[in-house]
């Protein structure tokens, strides 16, 4: 399984991010219910809430990080991710591989239930 990056971004309208710090873990959230954005992805941090949003945009993906789009339906409701890089201009998270493979195998257990 291949390592998938995802941009942190819009923490100006929280928090900034000043203080995140390489190899710090954040939350993922599905946010369905959000008006502007159907594949939104909430970034939470544990003591903190909510910290800015999964990048969905190509104004605001940087480098080969994935979209919101793109990481959607590869995790569950919820996901887990590391700091690995804070930038002006975004922070890169580096999605947990258990969060990917909880999902998967959640997946194929509701198939085999359909079946």
């Amino acid at each position: 399984m291949a390592k998938i990056f995802i941009t942190l971004t819009g923490t100006k309208y929280y928090h900034g991010n000043e203080f995140l710090k390489l190899g710090m873990k954040l939350k993922l959230e599905k946010e369905p219910d959000n008006k502007y954005d159907s594949e939104a992805i909430v970034v939470k941090l544990a003591g903190v809430g909510d910290i800015g949003h999964v990048a969905n945009s190509a104004n605001t993906v940087i480098g080969e990080c994935m979209s919101a789009g793109r990481v959607y339906d590869k995790i569950g409701d919820t996901a887990k991710a590391k700091v690995v890089l804070v930038t002006e201009h975004g922070t890169i998270c580096k999605l947990s591989k258990k969060s990917m493979l909880k999902n998967k195998m959640k997946k194929k257990c509701e198939e085999s239930i359909d079946e």
